[in-house]
């Protein structure tokens, strides 16, 4: 986020204090990034060490967000940021708000990988595997967006979850078909119906993220809107 048009302040510690808590927002953003990868892993491999790993470290990806979100009440209650700082901030908010929920969801991943499944039903994980890491590359790509603030990436980003629907629709319609045919893994399907919606609503929270970015380079609100009217906005007087 060094790159960012930000003003500049007098005072040199409004700076250092807006550095620091932008390079706290990286920080949490690696470690929910690496929660969500371990958690496909842990799923794939039915690795309960891992699973509880991950479990446990939720914990943190928590408290990193109450201190953030402290950290930037404080700024604005002390600083009283106004134009592209104050939008900053409360990007920040919106932001770590989202990554603290997509750690929820690795951690409900994580749980799959604590479930009695045959040998006979893990093929149904596998299935969630290629969802899983998709996910987890438009979480890396809209973290990259963020930190630089890239309107033409959040957009592409933006568009990837159209993918990530598609794909997850594809294995809503595998599972159901499964299940039909074989009614002794309706418990076993269920689990993984459940995992697959978990891990499809990662690229919702990303899209959040997208439309984050949007706003702090607009400084317009473009949630609700979707489809070519979005784009249309959002690259008209870039």
């Amino acid at each position: 986020m060094d790159n960012l048009n930000l003003n500049k302040h007098i005072s040199g510690q409004f700076n250092m204090e807006l550095k620091h808590i932008r390079t706290q927002v990286m920080d949490m953003g690696r470690i929910v990034e690496q929660q969500l990868t371990d958690s496909i892993m842990a799923m794939h491999n039915q690795d309960s060490k891992l699973a509880n790993h991950v479990i446990n470290n939720d914990e943190k990806v928590n408290m990193m967000e109450v201190e953030i979100d402290e950290a930037c009440v404080r700024i604005i209650a002390k600083r009283q940021p106004t134009a592209s700082d104050l939008r900053l901030i409360i990007a920040i908010i919106k932001t770590i708000s989202e990554l603290e929920r997509i750690g929820d969801v690795a951690e409900k991943i994580s749980r799959t990988a604590l479930e009695d499944f045959d040998q006979q039903h893990l093929v149904m994980l596998v299935r969630l595997e290629s969802l899983g890491h998709h996910t987890v590359q438009m979480l890396h790509d809209v973290l990259d967006a963020f930190a630089y603030m890239e309107l033409k990436k959040a957009i592409k980003i933006y568009r990837e979850d159209k993918k990530i629907d598609e794909e997850y629709e594809n294995i809503i319609r595998q599972l159901m078909s499964y299940m039909m045919e074989k009614p002794g893994c309706i418990p076993s399907v269920l689990t993984a119906l459940l995992c697959a919606r978990a891990i499809e609503r990662i690229g919702d929270r990303c899209q959040n993220i997208c439309e984050i970015i949007f706003y702090f380079i607009k400084g317009k609100d473009f949630r609700h809107l979707g489809g070519d009217r979005l784009y249309e906005l959002l690259l008209r007087n870039k």
